[in-house]
């Protein structure tokens, strides 16, 4: 099953450079990019689209990072919690059955 997992992966990965490929090839035409305070020197339109989409992952990522050390720490703070409560469970337990007769 997880040799299947891999191939599909594989097959996509495959299939998104393909499209990458074909996207740069049909795309090269050269065009300057003005931003309104700034206008950048001419490149491909492959170019400027695939800077702008790996800035939005840059800047998704950023945006994201803070619920994620926040959520990271909560899990952590939990798994102390519960290992503390396993080994208060373990004495209960032991004490339990020492008094046993």
């Amino acid at each position: 099953m997880r040799w299947l997992k891999g191939l599909i992966l594989a097959i996509i990965l495959l299939i998104v450079l393909l499209v990458g490929i074909l996207f740069a090839v049909n795309n090269q035409q050269t065009l300057p990019l003005n931003l309104i305070w700034i206008e950048l020197p001419s490149a491909t339109l492959s170019f400027w689209l695939l800077a702008s989409l790996a800035a939005g992952v840059i800047l998704g990522m950023l945006a994201m990072s803070g619920v994620y050390f926040r959520l990271r720490a909560l899990l952590t703070r939990a798994q102390r919690h519960n290992q503390q409560q396993r080994k208060e469970l373990d004495k209960l337990r032991i004490q339990e059955m020492k008094e046993l007769p």
